[in-house]
């Protein structure tokens, strides 16, 4: 967003929220409960919504709050929210719209129903969670724990055939809805069952007569390879049964328990318990045959923890088929771009396995569905109910009219109670946002469209809703590209969640939070005392001191660094900080700069810098590379080779070289003018670099820079040009950066040298020789930076083939390079030699440790090996080391000062 505005782009983020229908309401009914020992439906449904305004009033401006606090760039002035007056009109247009073009239609079929809710949900929804057998489970509104990843054997004896080997035994790992069943099914070629052929079955808890029925979508080698068909609780089942035309029977209410259906005797048992009471009627009646330890997938309701059910209810369906291939189609096609392209194969199947969209939510918070009843002055002989739909109750009275032959005035109309699916509304969004459906806006104007949720599974379901209903509505698609970004996790990889403890506010991670208060937090959720329990243990574990103060940057900085196109994004704090030390260093480098440029410095426009000395040339070429890293970044949305560039270039290039590297130069006085136009550009061109990341310190720390001649620059360093990699093309010298890495090798063997002989304080005087004439050339330009950042005294060149003077120590830069380290007089080597002995020791015994352990059968020996050889490196510089010492003090007895 910031990296397409600083580039000239128009660029729109829409802030906005959707109303969260199942999530919101379940935590105003918990807060009601909790507060008042109230119900919802103690209430009426007017009552009950203020609650949740005034809940949305106190609380619903946190994620705004959030996106402040993080430095998000939006348009504040066209905040939406999916309940506003816009948003309504909107869904009910679109509603309208897609039942006259018949694409939205009233239905009976099988939904998804959480009975913990009451309501219908959504497939996305529905957690699969795999059981590897028995599995014991507490669901909300049960009195004891529930088993599940049982197989249970049931018989059904043959009708008019006596005697134990007359029954066919099915098994079931859902007992409970036995009184559910209407016919049992084998396939039409399983051996076993060809004898049983159009033969009636008795039901084991009715005793009434069953079709045993032949369908080949049974499998025969699972189970005894026949199935009991449930109808009403099954979509297999359904499909199955609608194939040979059976009559369902719902013997699960809306609120989990047993229906009026099963009989006296489990009516208004919860399902659970009646699975129990049913399973102790079989063996009374002899005809259980056995439970064992079962691998199964259990449906969960993501929302509420509970088992779902599948209900057979009257809904309102969108069909999807239609829109979904075009959907798919444009993906293909390449007409909309998914951004990582991975998504594209979770898209494609996605919609070649759509089904219909069942909108109906039995909810008070959200928007009602603008359908009506026709309760009274229904032409008789009407099969089903009459439903009409307008924008209004006017003018669904005048349809109703038109359609029943009667006067509106003397019809009675009853409005759905229910409220449209949570992602009809928000799947309208960037249309209602900008002003539809009085005009339609050009999305595709704005670019990149960046929709952001939190993970790509429910951001894809998002983007495919609102390309369906978009395209379906605007005639056109209503985007080319999508970027969807990874789900943030916790530092364990767990999705965070209030139950878990693990939630991280991000305004907490910025100004810092203590324990007491992440606690107090808790208890004043909606949490229930075990969850409560185990929430708080699990803050005490991660942040037994609480959160530090890490700042907004810092926090941009980490979540940036892990990438926009990976997996998901493990968070932690600790990570945070490291970004925060690295703002710091920002920090101290622009204090440096500012305070060597002085007050009376002007700077020099970029193009005209022309750097002078090989130091000079070489930071601006790696400033250039940064920008050429990072606009590659930008274009490719993989923002961790940004950060990856930045901090690269910032600590290891500027702060480390080439600040150190200039500091004797800006000694003198006055200062050279040329570094300092340097160092200027380094500034100014590389907060702008990290301004999209950073745009906090980025912006502080730039309006401290000195004005440019003519005040031309920009009032913000967010509308400031972003660099280019054409307009720093004239300081990219990839050879001369090639030639300084030799130079920075130099330089680490340097330390390493002084660090052998623990020369803490003294500057040596060194000698570089090598016997390639080019690369004594090398050396020679960078002599002055060499010895600065090797922290050395003089540095000079030894000509090949001329002898060391004596005293010096010397070790191999390379095959062809040596380096000379004057070493009497700052070193006594009586007393340094016991210390190398001791090192030696010390490291031996590493040695001898390693080498003695064997690895185990297929453990890797890799690390084990390179440590190895990194000891035995060590220890054959000690001994050089050693040497040298000891052929210094046989020259000089004497002993040398330190």
């Amino acid at each position: 967003m910031l990296w397409h505005r600083m580039c000239g782009d128009q660029v729109l983020w829409v802030p906005g929220s959707d109303h969260a229908g199942i999530a919101t309401q379940a935590v105003v009914e918990k807060q009601l409960w909790k507060e008042r020992g109230v119900r919802r439906h103690e209430l009426s449904r007017e009552e009950f919504l203020r609650e949740v305004w005034k809940w949305k009033e106190e609380k619903g401006g946190e994620i705004s709050e959030q996106l402040q606090a993080l430095g998000a760039s939006l348009d504040w002035d066209r905040e939406c929210f999916t309940m506003d007056a816009g948003s309504s009109v909107a869904v009910t247009e679109a509603f309208v719209r897609l039942y006259e073009a018949g694409l939205l239609y009233r239905g009976q079929q099988l939904v998804n129903w959480s009975c913990a809710l009451r309501s219908a949900i959504s497939d996305i929804e529905v957690e699969s969670r795999p059981l590897p057998g028995r599995t014991e489970l507490r669901l909300p509104g049960c009195p004891s724990p529930v088993s599940f990843g049982l197989l249970v054997s049931v018989a059904f004896p043959v009708d008019g055939e006596p005697g134990e080997d007359a029954e066919v035994v099915v098994g079931t790992t859902r007992p409970e809805t036995l009184p559910g069943d209407v016919a049992v099914a084998v396939h039409p070629d399983d051996s076993r069952y060809m004898h049983l052929h159009g033969r009636q079955l008795r039901h084991p808890l009715t005793g009434q007569l069953l079709p045993l029925i032949t369908d080949s979508a049974v499998q025969p080698h699972v189970g005894t390879g026949a199935v009991k068909v449930t109808p009403a609780h099954s979509p297999a089942d359904a499909e199955l049964g609608a194939r040979h035309s059976l009559s369902p029977l719902s013997v699960i209410a809306e609120d989990g328990t047993m229906t009026s259906l099963c009989g006296d005797w489990l009516q208004g048992l919860h399902r659970f318990v009646a699975r129990e009471k049913i399973m102790s009627a079989l063996r009374e009646r002899g005809l259980f045959r056995g439970i064992q330890s079962h691998p199964m997938v259990l449906p969960i309701c993501s929302r509420s923890g509970d088992v779902v059910e599948y209900l057979l209810k009257s809904q309102w369906f969108v069909r999807c088929q239609e829109m979904g291939d075009r959907a798919a189609q444009a993906v293909e096609s390449g007409a909309l771009e998914l951004s990582p392209s991975f998504h594209q194969k979770n898209w494609q199947h996605w919609f070649s396995h759509i089904g219909d969209w069942c909108v109906s939510r039995q909810l008070w918070w959200g928007h009602q569905i603008p359908a009506y009843l026709v309760v009274e002055g229904h032409t008789k002989g009407d099969k089903g109910d009459c439903w009409v739909v307008g924008r209004t109750e006017a003018e669904a009275r005048k349809i109703a009219a038109e359609l029943t032959g009667k006067p509106g005035a003397e019809l009675t109309l009853q409005r759905d109670p229910d409220v449209l699916d949570t992602w009809f509304s928000s799947a309208l969004f960037p249309f209602a946002a900008l002003g539809w459906p009085q005009e339609t806006p050009d999305l595709a104007r704005f670019y990149p469209l960046s929709l952001l949720e939190t993970g790509s599974d429910l951001l894809l379901f998002w983007v495919g809703r609102m390309v369906m209903l978009g395209t379906q509505l605007t005639g056109q698609l209503p985007f080319s590209k999508v970027l969807l970004h990874s789900m943030v996790r916790d530092r364990q990889g767990r999705k965070m969640s209030k139950s878990l403890g693990n939630v991280l506010d991000p305004r907490d991670i910025i100004h810092g939070v203590d324990l007491q208060v992440l606690q107090a937090k808790l208890r004043d959720g909606n949490l229930d005392s075990t969850e409560l329990a185990i929430a708080t243990a699990a803050q005490r574990k991660d942040f037994p001191h609480g959160i530090p103060e890490c700042g907004t940057d810092a926090l941009r900085f980490a979540l940036c660094s892990h990438g926009a196109l990976g997996g998901d994004l493990n968070l932690s704090v600790s990570e945070v900080l490291s970004s925060r030390h690295f703002c710091n260093k920002i920090w101290n480098a622009l204090r440096f700069i500012l305070n060597a440029l002085g007050e009376k410095f002007v700077p020099q426009p970029a193009e005209e810098l022309s750097p002078s000395s090989p130091m000079d040339a070489w930071i601006l070429s790696r400033l250039a590379h940064t920008a050429q890293e990072c606009e590659r970044g930008f274009l490719a949305r993989e923002l961790s080779l940004i950060t990856h560039a930045l901090h690269h270039f910032w600590l290891h290039n500027l702060c480390d070289v080439y600040l150190e590297a200039i500091k004797p130069v800006l000694s003198h006085s006055p200062h050279p003018r040329d570094p300092l136009q340097v160092l200027f550009s380094c500034a100014d061109v590389g907060l702008r670099l990290l301004a999209p990341i950073m745009p906090f310190l980025a912006e502080e720390l730039w309006q401290r820079l000195p004005p440019r001649p003519g005040g031309s620059s920009a009032p913000s360093i967010c509308v400031a040009p972003y660099p280019t990699a054409h307009s720093l093309e004239h300081w990219r010298q990839p050879e001369l950066e090639q030639h300084f890495s030799r130079v920075q090798e130099a330089v680490q063997a340097l330390r390493a040298f002084r660090a052998t002989y623990q020369l803490t304080k003294a500057r040596p005087r060194v000698l570089l020789q090598s016997s390639e004439p080019g690369e004594q050339g090398l050396f020679e330009a960078f002599l002055e930076p060499l010895g600065t950042l090797g922290r050395c005294g003089v540095m000079g060149l030894l000509p090949p083939g001329v002898a060391a003077p004596s005293g010096w120590a010397q070790a191999p830069l390379s095959d062809t390079t040596q380096v000379y380290m004057e070493l009497q007089g700052l070193v006594d080597p009586q007393a340094h030699l016991s210390l190398l002995a001791a090192r030696r020791h010390k490291l031996q015994k590493q040695l001898d440790g390693l080498m003695a352990w064997t690895p185990s059968e297929g453990e890797a020996d890799t690390k084990r090996q390179q440590r190895l050889s990194s000891l035995q490196l060590d220890l054959s510089k000690l001994d050089k080391a050693a040497s040298h010492l000891r052929q210094l003090m046989d020259a000089y007895p004497g002993p040398g000062e330190l």
